[in-house]
């Protein structure tokens, strides 16, 4: 995470003098505590399943630039953590057939991204004094930045586990909340959201274990979003 602080520096400071430019844009910064589960899919013979979630944290940079007095497009800057535990349970037949070998095991994931939502945000006019109702729709663009399973960064060979998943997810966001002005240009906002992974997150590393590439991992978390522009 620390390695990206220039570029969240740079694209703060852009984002600056884009609001000096026009006062359409509206710049802030958020924190998003989070609950994540993985989604799996696979045949029921494997009894791969999500076993649990786990809390998550986001933070980062947005901007909303409004093309309407209550429309706006919303993206930013966004280092978000994900995952929770999968586990599965099946019998093979062994070579000759002559006997059956148990395949069990589980793995807490834990997986760090650096996203770019891209959203509609829609505002409704004041529903008391200084505050408006929002409703947001979209998708984000992630990046894989760190990756642990069981707690460890590598397996039992040395390779980092950021080799078992994909760098790169797609995903939905739902969201909505409300927004307080404190000044002219001041704003608290807070809100509830919904991001679903779109995209495999797995690299072929439990399709390899069942001998099927159509398992797959995807990500889902609901998350408190709370935050304040400027």
């Amino acid at each position: 995470m620390i390695r990206f602080t220039p570029l969240v520096l740079v694209l703060a400071a852009l984002l600056f003098c884009s609001q000096k430019a026009t006062a359409q844009i509206e710049i802030g910064v958020k924190v998003s505590p989070s609950i994540n589960s993985t989604r799996t899919i696979a045949k029921d013979q494997y009894n791969f399943k999500n076993k649990g979630a786990d809390a998550g944290f986001g933070m980062g940079i947005i901007a909303d630039y409004f093309f309407g007095a209550n429309y706006a497009f919303s993206s930013g800057l966004i280092y978000n953590g994900k995952g929770g535990e999968v586990a599965y349970d099946y019998t093979i037949p062994t070579a000759g057939g002559t006997g059956t070998t148990q395949m069990k095991g589980s793995d807490d994931i834990s997986l760090q991204y650096l996203e770019i939502p891209v959203s509609l945000k829609l505002f409704t006019n004041e529903v008391a004094p200084d505050t408006r109702l929002y409703f947001q729709a979209g998708g984000s663009l992630n990046t894989m930045l760190a990756a642990k399973v069981n707690d460890k960064k590598v397996d039992s060979e040395g390779d980092k586990f950021t080799k078992r998943f994909n760098t790169f997810e797609v995903g939905a966001v739902l969201g909505a909340g409300a927004e307080w002005a404190l000044g002219e240009s001041t704003k608290l906002f807070g809100g509830l959201s919904y991001h679903r992974g779109l995209t495999d997150v797995d690299d072929d590393h439990y399709s390899g274990i069942f001998n099927d590439n159509k398992v797959e991992l995807k990500s889902s978390s609901f998350a408190l979003d709370f935050g304040i522009k400027f």
